[in-house]
């Protein structure tokens, strides 16, 4: 495996622990793609450029993409109001409605009505 092979996958790797731990509540917040990098011992801008060379995506479209497929299990899959789950993920209700929108096309309340995945 190439290095920037190898960083792409430690990357993903670490960013789903880190979803499930911000989820289950071990951790408090979601950690900065600069804070990413440094746990995994390489530079912000290395990071950056080695995901995006490896996938065509910056790393902040693959969190925010987890973010979104985590919301959109726990819309269909609990009871949970909107407001609980933006807490969950750190993010003030409204602010949530409009980034889940922005990624979606739909706000969270119409995901839900849908109920699919």
């Amino acid at each position: 495996m190439k290095r920037s092979e190898e960083i792409t996958h430690q990357y993903f790797t670490f960013l789903d622990k880190h979803i499930q731990d911000l989820i289950s509540g071990r951790i408090a917040g979601f950690m900065e793609v600069n804070e990413i990098a440094g746990e995994l011992a390489v530079s912000h801008k290395h990071l950056t450029d080695t995901v995006k060379k490896e996938t065509g995506q910056h790393p902040c479209y693959f969190y925010d993409e987890k973010i979104i497929h985590e919301a959109k299990k726990m819309l269909v899959e609990s009871d949970e109001s909107v407001a609980e789950i933006a807490r969950l993920f750190t993010y003030d209700p409204s602010n949530f409605s409009k980034f889940f929108k922005k990624i979606t096309g739909v706000t969270p309340g119409k995901f839900r009505m849908s109920g699919k995945m």
